[in-house]
């Protein structure tokens, strides 16, 4: 007791929850914390070049792993940059603890150097927010913050002064395990009484999911079979639910494609399973069950008929068997061809001259990264249209990963991601889906992957351009104005750094590249030269934003996706079990 530090029984309790990484740049009021780090076994600190960037890797590690992530920031400009990193986390539902140090406690409230409010700052991201003014508050207040992480999958903030981390610990350390399984909520009967009076009355029913079907893929699956009902999802719930799904329409939203939205708006019953979809306007607003864990989600995003409390897959048992089977799959049947008809349309945007093409397509990029990547490899994917080709050519399998900033919707998320996923996973594939104009926000980053000997696979999707911005700009009918900028040999950048990279400006040579960079032991950076003007329109837009689109003549604007995809939907047509 006589030398451990404060910071010291921080590291030991952190070491105790199983924590094995902080990520960071050290500073000044930190350095007690570090040094504590580097005496103690089975915990790292991992370097990075921006504290934002070491909250998204510990929001993707926390996510992948299901465990505690942490990360830490020195005071005054070290804590602000945490900011954007630990929103995404707060908002993706990744338990991470921020380590949120602070000027000398005596100097708080004096305007010091570098001072901040960080128990202010970061209330709005965090689930927890406290600061730690004296030793004895040791290691209480730590454990509250780790459990407060772990049960409610949220962000905690721990604040503590540089001088109070270097104090010497006053009460004993002692050993508390934290409550990590989380128990199932199983709704009332009266609710699973009126749900399956709702799916028994209803002659067209669609579900819709999103990542709270994570663990009930075969329970989603036997209810769309006992109601005939076609599957959607959103970006979130596609990993999930897409994959050995008979019944998938696509997905709705801003990034959607196939026939989801119509099977929804056409349907006598929506019923949303584990989604907080925040997209109302894709929504029908009416006729609409919603089933979510978290109560204060209910009714959130649209007017419902029922709300079900409950975790989507005990209440999908519980309810499956009040559940009468349809006979009539005609609206199923229906929508399944609309599916396949509306992927259809688009295959001839994504293969007319694809191998002459110049700049590359970069859906066919997407495709050909799709075909080579290993069967659980974890895709990590820039805000953007990085973000549209992946939801549109990436194939899942029930394996396969796709981290995103899909809720906050942050730039330069994908590098970062990665940091964290590779990380905690060395021996996994990971590939960052980077845009250029992600990559060039937090592009110090390639210096942590090679600092760390991290083998991800940097794949930037390199138009010039900010493509996302510039379509929003076309749908309004704005001229596009400063989204556009200057071409960069990101691959020379990456070997400045040391990283093995691959240039890629011809379609011929993406198959043989993108297979070099991915049997790459170590890592590498390719920069694929794709063009600028292929974007991406949402499934349903308003007569307005047609009236916009009409500025955007001559650019090749695809209205869905293809790829596997398209086989996934002339199978289903095939397979669907008849009456």
């Amino acid at each position: 007791m006589r030398n451990l530090t404060v910071a010291q029984q921080m590291v030991d309790i952190l070491r105790q929850a199983g924590v094995e990484r902080i990520y960071g740049v050290v500073g000044d009021s930190l350095n007690s914390v570090v040094d504590a780090v580097r005496r103690t076994d089975g915990i790292e600190w991992v370097h990075v070049r921006n504290e934002e960037a070491g909250a998204l890797a510990a929001a993707a590690e926390a996510q992948l792993t299901g465990k505690l992530a942490v990360c830490a920031g020195s005071c005054g400009p070290g804590n602000t940059h945490l900011i954007q990193g630990l929103y995404d986390a707060q908002r993706s539902g990744a338990p991470v603890l921020a380590i949120a140090s602070h000027i000398p406690s005596h100097q708080i409230g004096t305007g010091f150097f570098q001072e901040t409010h960080p128990e202010r700052l970061f209330t709005e991201c965090s689930d927890y927010c406290e600061m730690i003014g004296t030793p004895e508050q040791m290691p209480r207040v730590l454990r509250i913050a780790l459990q407060r992480a772990v049960g409610n999958s949220a962000v905690s903030v721990l604040v503590i002064p540089g001088d109070v981390a270097h104090a010497q610990a006053t009460h004993p350390t002692g050993t508390s395990d934290l409550v990590t399984e989380r128990g199932r909520v199983v709704p009332p009967d009266t609710q699973l009484q009126a749900l399956a009076q709702k799916l028994n009355e209803a002659r067209k029913v669609m579900l819709f999911a999103g990542a709270g079907v994570r663990d009930a893929h075969a329970e989603v699956m036997a209810l769309a079979e006992k109601t005939a009902a076609p599957v959607g999802h959103s970006l979130r719930g596609k990993e999930w639910i897409q994959f050995d799904n008979p019944y998938d329409v696509g997905m709705s939203g801003l990034l959607g494609y196939g026939a989801c939205y119509d099977a929804m708006h056409d349907a006598d019953l929506v019923v949303l399973l584990g989604t907080d979809f925040p997209y109302n306007d894709f929504l029908p607003q009416a006729k609409t069950v919603q089933i979510d864990h978290e109560v204060g989600h209910l009714g959130r995003r649209t007017v419902l008929d029922l709300g079900v409390h409950g975790d989507v897959r005990e209440t999908l048992r519980a309810v499956l068997p009040l559940v009468e089977a349809k006979q009539d799959r005609s609206y199923l049947d229906r929508m399944l061809r609309k599916h396949a008809k509306s992927l259809e349309t688009v295959v001839g945007a994504y293969t007319r001259n694809v191998e002459r093409h110049i700049p590359i397509h970069p859906e066919y990029a997407a495709s050909v990264l799709d075909e080579l990547a290993d069967n659980d490899a974890v895709f990590t994917v820039d805000t953007g249209m990085s973000n549209v080709w992946a939801a549109r050519y990436l194939t899942p399998n029930g394996r396969r990963r796709v981290i995103g900033s899909f809720l906050h919707g942050t730039m330069a998320n994908a590098l970062p991601h990665a940091i964290g996923v590779q990380s905690a996973y060395p021996g996994r594939q990971v590939i960052s889906m980077s845009g250029d104009g992600g990559l060039g926000m937090l592009m110090g980053e390639l210096l942590t992957v090679k600092l760390h000997e991290l083998p991800v696979k940097t794949i930037v999707f390199n138009n010039s351009s900010l493509g996302m911005v510039k379509l929003e700009m076309l749908v309004e009918g704005l001229p596009e104005y400063e989204t556009d900028h200057g071409p960069v040999d990101y691959a020379a950048i990456a070997r400045g750094a040391g990283i093995e990279a691959i240039r890629i400006e011809r379609p011929e040579d993406v198959t043989e590249g993108l297979k070099r960079a991915l049997a790459h032991d170590g890592p590498v950076l390719v920069d694929l030269v794709t063009d600028p003007n292929a974007l991406s329109i949402p499934p349903h837009i308003s007569a307005g934003q047609v009236k916009g689109f009409a500025f955007a003549a001559g650019r090749t604007v695809l209205d869905g996706g293809v790829g596997k995809m398209l086989d996934l939907a002339r199978a289903n047509l095939r397979n669907i079990p008849r009456p």
